[in-house]
């Protein structure tokens, strides 16, 4: 609900401020504020998770850089263009000048002043979509009155705002881990580059979570910080692969409506439970300890997965069979100690996560596999 006149109080910002429209309903503002005042009416909306429920979308401060913008700021007059990008709640309250308008004024927009309340952190009016870590600094800054702009929507939906973050980060040198776990929570159309992370993303999430899963608490996601040993980024890229139309094992799971997600699941929980029960020492290891861990030995496994399943797929039980190729396969590897056979020639922990690496180690893996494979026949 916005605010009215006799809401009006000391605790709250009156800015001058210039509004328009996009995309026909939302609201946009254009205003400087005191750097002192960002946040007073601005909340940092931090990436994690609650009950496996994605809260937030925001990293962690990083303090280098915030500290590195409190020096350029504290240096003396600095000059300081870069707009803060915020999404307001509905009890923001914009009130048009009056007057006649100046004759051929651009009608793309309208004058006025926007009063934005103060609160307490997490019951702000504002959150920060873009420049967190230039928020922080300018407010602790001893520069407080420098003005800052600000480019402001209106939109309490958290799609919406975790849209535009990612939107806005694309091209910048934001931690793909990050992206990757917003991008099933968000509802926008995407780039292709974005939209193929989404559903392995997903993927990736139930894969974590679910107590039955293989993978269950041991994948490293930006909402859960360090806690893991496998990079999601390395998974996501697995599956992702798996997908791919005709080359991939999973490709052919899908029906009109696109790629049956569940199926997809389902196929992923079978390989990767057989997997961490041949390759029982090796599994849920520090990449360190273990190279099956590493993005190697996922990536590896993961191309791995697509032959056998498409090798199998016409056989009677193809989950049994590829069970008994990965126990076939087994006493060729060496993903915790000793050295890999000399078709591979490398010791188990030099082993890197390189491309040259990660192919000569699916191809070693596909050739010995269809080597065994014909050796039964």
């Amino acid at each position: 609900m916005k605010m009215s006149k006799a809401s009006l109080n000391e605790n709250a910002i009156v800015l001058r401020a210039i509004r328009t429209q996009q995309a026909g309903a939302f609201e946009l503002y254009a205003f400087f504020i005191a750097a002192s005042d960002i946040l007073q009416i601005a909340d940092i909306s931090r990436i994690k998770r609650e009950a496996n429920e994605l809260q937030g979308f925001q990293r962690k401060e990083i303090r280098a850089h915030v500290n590195s913008i409190v020096e350029f700021l504290d240096s003396g007059p600095v000059l300081f263009p870069n707009a803060i990008i915020l999404a307001l709640s509905r009890s923001v309250l914009f009130e048009p000048s009056r007057g006649p308008a100046p004759a051929g004024l651009s009608d793309i927009g309208r004058s006025g002043t926007l009063t934005i309340p103060r609160g307490k952190e997490g019951q702000r009016a504002a959150w920060i979509v873009d420049g967190q870590q230039r928020s922080i600094a300018l407010s602790r800054t001893t520069n407080s009155a420098l003005p800052v702009p600000v480019i402001a929507f209106v939109s309490p939906d958290i799609k919406t705002q975790r849209e535009q973050f990612i939107l806005v980060n694309k091209s910048k040198p934001l931690e793909p881990r990050l992206i990757n776990e917003l991008l099933p929570e968000v509802g926008a159309l995407l780039p292709k580059d974005l939209s193929e992370n989404v559903l392995p993303s997903e993927l990736c999430t139930l894969l974590n979570t679910r107590p039955g899963s293989p993978f269950f608490g041991l994948i490293k996601r930006a909402s859960s910080g360090t806690s893991g040993v496998i990079s999601d980024q390395a998974l996501i890229t697995a599956i992702r692969q798996n997908l791919r139309p005709a080359y991939g094992g999973l490709a052919a799971m899908r029906n009109a409506d696109g790629i049956e997600a569940e199926r997809v699941f389902e196929a992923l929980i079978a390989y990767w439970t057989a997997v961490k029960e041949i390759f029982q020492e090796a599994w849920g290891k520090d990449p360190t300890q273990s190279r099956l861990m590493h993005s190697a030995g996922i990536k590896s496994m993961a191309s791995l997965m697509d032959t056998l399943i498409l090798r199998t797929e016409s056989m009677p039980d193809p989950w049994k069979e590829i069970r008994t190729a990965l126990g076939r396969l087994a006493p060729h590897c060496a993903w915790t100690e000793g050295r890999w056979p000399v078709e591979l020639g490398l010791a188990w922990n030099e082993v890197q996560g390189t491309p040259q690496h990660i192919n000569r180690l699916t191809q070693f893996l596909v050739a010995k596999d269809r080597e065994l494979s014909r050796a039964m026949k």
